[in-house]
C-alpha cells in the first residue's frame, strides 16, 4: 500500500513566492539577499502553523542557491538545492530546543560553528522552539550569537517571544509573522482541492479555513481529515457535521422568528441546538456574533468584515435589509449580558431561554415586529416574495399571520387595529416638580429643566401578561440603572425589597424611610416608564407606602437617622455633641 503524505507536508512552499499571507515578511527577505544586507541572526516569531519554520528552510536554501533569479528565488535544480530538497544538506543544520535545550547542547551546537561549510557559502542553523532554552544555555549561546563566523546564520523560530531573555533578543532581526486570513486560507484550500481532484465546495472551504483559526496547517489537517470522511465531494454540510460547527442557518432562522415575533418557535429552535449537543454558552456567542455581522451588512463599506463566503454573504445582506439598526444594538446588548452571567448562572437553560425572551420582547415594544410584518403582508399583495434563502440553508418563515390553504392561497386572518399610539400616562408627585430628574429609561424620556418628562418615542397601547419572577427582573434592572446614576441609598432601597404584583397591573413597593420616598417620588415616572417599556404594558401603575420601622434592623438613610443610630450603641455620642457644639449636617 502506497505511504500517504498528508497535504501539510506534501504541499509544503519551497520558494518565497508559495508562502502564505506573509508577503511583507517574504518580501523583506527578498530584498535582503539581492542587497546582501543578510543579518547575523534572525527572530521567527507568531502562531502555530503560520510558517515560521517553511520560511526559515526557504531562507536556508536560497542564500546557498548558486543559480538565485532576479527575483530572489532558489533555482531547484543546482546541487545545493538538490542536496537541501532531498533532506541530505550539510549546511543546514536544525535543532529542536523543546529536547536539546540543556548547556552541553549549545556548546556542542557552538562547536560545530567553527568548521566552515563544504558546499554553498553559508552554514544556517535553524533553532525551533527556542523559549524552551534553559536560562544557562541561553547566557551559553549570548557570544557565538553576538559574533559568529561570517559565514554562520541563525534563525530562531519560537510562539512565545516574551519567554526569550532580552540580551537575546537585542541581536535578532525579529519578524512577527501573523496570523492568515480566512479568505487567503480558503483560496489555498481550492488550489490544494483541485491538484487532489476534490470537488469542495466554497462554504465547506471557508468553514474549514474559520475552525484553523488562522493556522494553515491545523486547515490542511481538517482538510485531509474531511476528505477521508466524504470522499471526493467535500460539501458544506459534511463538513459541519463533522467538525461540529453550529450551522449558520439556525442563527438565520432565530433572527426571522424573533422579526415576526415568533417566541414559542424561538424556544423550540434553541431546544434543538441543545438535542445536537451544542452548548448553550457557545450558542449565545455565536449569536451575538450574527447580529454583529447583521449590523456590519448595514454600510456597504462595512461588507469586507464579513469573513464568510459569497453566498453566505448575500444571505446576510437579505436578512440585515429587514433588520433596524437599532433594534439590532438591543439584541446585542441582551446577548452580551447572557453571555456574561452564564457561568455564574445555576439554570443556565433558563438563562439563556430569558435572554431569547427578552429578545422578542424588544422587537414588540420598537414596533419592528409590526414594520416586518407590513413590510411582508404588502409582498405577499403584489405577489412578490421577499428573497428568500434556499432549502438546506437559512429559510425565512412565514409570516404568523398568513394562514396557507389547502388549494395552495394565502389568506390573512383579520389582525386587530391597533389604537393610535399615545405616549403612556405619567403620574407626578409634588415633590417632582419643579425639580431636574435623571432618566434611566434609555432614552425613552428626556429631562427638562422644569420638571416635565416629554416623551422621546411614543409606545403603542400595550397589555402584555406579566409574571412576578418578570417584574422582579425588571426591577432589578432598574435598580442598577439607579446605582450608576450615583444614587446609593434609593439603590438600597430598591434591592432590599421585592415589588409585589397585585390585581389590574398595580405594583405594590414598600419603603421605610420618609426621605427615599422623596427620593423615590422624583425618579417615579422614569421608573414607571421604564417598567412599561420593559414588560410590554402601559397600564401599570406603581403605588408605594412608607413603614416607618422603629427596630434596630431599619436602614439609616439621612445624617440625623445615621447620628441617632449611633448614639443609640454609644450614649457618649449625645455628650460629645453638646460638649463641641456640633450640628448634624443636612
Amino acid at each position: 500500500m502506497e505511504n500517504f503524505i498528508v497535504s501539510a507536508r506534501k504541499y509544503r512552499p519551497s520558494t518565497f513566492s508559495t508562502v502564505v499571507g506573509q508577503p511583507s515578511i517574504t518580501q523583506t527577505l527578498k530584498n535582503a539577499i539581492i542587497n546582501h544586507h543578510l543579518a547575523q541572526a534572525f527572530l521567527f516569531t507568531g502562531p502555530r502553523g503560520v510558517g515560521k519554520t517553511t520560511t526559515a528552510r526557504i531562507l536556508a536554501k536560497t542564500i546557498n542557491c548558486e543559480n538565485i533569479s532576479a527575483s530572489a528565488e532558489a533555482c531547484n535544480s543546482c546541487p545545493s538545492c538538490l542536496t537541501f530538497n532531498s533532506g541530505q544538506s550539510l549546511n543546514i543544520y536544525e535543532l529542536d530546543a523543546a529536547s536539546n535545550n540543556s548547556v552541553d547542547d549549545i556548546r556542542a551546537l557552538v562547536d560545530q560553528v567553527r568548521y566552515p561549510p563544504h558546499l554553498g557559502k553559508y552554514k544556517v542553523y535553524i533553532i525551533d522552539e527556542v523559549h524552551m532554552l534553559s536560562q544557562s544555555a541561553f547566557n551559553a549561546f549570548l557570544k557565538t550569537l553576538e559574533e559568529p563566523p561570517s559565514y554562520a546564520i541563525f534563525i530562531l523560530a519560537t510562539t512565545e517571544k516574551h519567554k526569550i531573555i532580552p540580551t537575546i533578543l537585542s541581536r535578532c532581526q525579529i519578524f512577527d509573522f501573523s496570523r492568515i486570513s480566512v479568505e487567503d486560507i480558503a483560496k489555498h484550500l481550492a488550489v490544494i482541492a483541485t491538484k487532489e481532484n476534490v470537488n469542495a465546495e466554497e462554504d465547506a472551504l471557508h468553514v474549514i479555513a474559520q475552525k484553523a483559526d488562522g493556522a494553515l496547517r491545523d486547515a490542511l489537517s481538517l482538510f485531509d481529515q474531511l476528505v477521508s470522511f466524504a470522499g471526493n465531494h467535500l460539501r458544506y454540510r459534511d463538513v459541519i457535521t463533522n467538525l461540529n460547527v453550529l450551522d449558520y442557518d439556525y442563527y438565520f432562522r432565530i433572527t426571522e422568528d424573533l422579526l415576526a415575533g415568533n417566541m414559542s418557535s424561538v424556544l423550540l429552535v434553541f431546544n434543538e441546538i441543545l438535542n445536537h449537543g451544542f452548548d448553550g454558552h457557545n450558542f449565545i456567542n455565536g449569536l451575538a456574533s450574527h447580529f454583529r455581522d447583521l449590523l456590519v451588512c448595514k454600510d456597504i463599506e462595512t461588507l469586507v468584515l464579513l469573513e464568510v463566503s459569497q453566498n453566505i454573504r448575500e444571505k446576510y445582506k437579505i436578512q440585515s435589509g429587514n433588520c433596524g439598526s437599532s433594534w439590532l444594538l438591543e439584541l446585542l446588548e441582551i446577548a452580551d449580558k447572557c453571555d456574561m452571567g452564564y457561568r455564574t448562572a445555576k439554570n443556565q437553560r433558563l438563562h439563556v431561554e430569558l435572554a431569547l425572551i427578552r429578545m422578542c420582547s424588544t422587537g414588540k415594544s420598537n414596533n419592528t415586529i409590526t414594520e416586518y410584518s407590513k413590510k411582508k403582508a404588502e409582498s405577499a399583495a403584489g405577489n412578490n416574495s421577499p428573497a428568500g434563502i434556499k432549502e438546506g440553508a437559512a429559510a425565512v418563515p412565514s409570516d404568523p399571520a398568513v394562514k396557507t390553504t389547502p388549494a395552495g392561497g394565502q389568506s390573512k386572518s383579520p389582525q386587530p387595529v391597533s389604537a393610535t399610539p399615545q405616549p403612556p400616562p405619567v403620574t407626578s408627585s409634588p415633590a417632582s416638580r419643579g425639580t431636574k430628574t435623571i432618566s434611566i429609561s434609555k432614552g425613552l424620556y428626556k429631562s427638562t429643566e422644569n420638571g416635565s418628562n416629554q416623551a422621546a418615542e411614543s409606545l403603542p397601547e400595550l397589555s402584555g401578561k406579566f409574571t412576578q419572577q418578570e417584574l422582579e427582573i425588571a426591577w432589578n434592572d432598574v435598580a442598577t440603572s439607579v446605582e450608576k446614576q450615583g444614587k446609593i441609598s434609593l439603590h438600597t432601597a430598591l434591592v432590599k425589597r421585592k415589588p409585589e404584583l397585585r390585581e389590574n397591573n398595580k405594583v405594590h413597593f414598600v419603603l421605610d424611610s420618609a426621605a427615599i420616598e422623596k427620593d423615590f417620588s422624583e425618579m417615579k415616572s422614569e421608573l414607571l416608564a421604564f417598567l412599561r417599556k420593559q414588560l410590554s404594558n402601559t397600564q401599570i401603575q406603581v403605588e408605594t407606602v412608607v413603614e416607618l420601622r422603629t427596630d434596630d434592623t431599619s436602614t439609616p438613610y439621612t445624617p440625623s437617622e445615621k447620628f441617632r443610630k449611633m448614639a443609640a450603641s454609644n450614649p457618649a455620642m449625645h455628650e460629645l455633641r453638646k460638649r463641641f457644639d456640633l450640628d448634624i449636617e443636612y
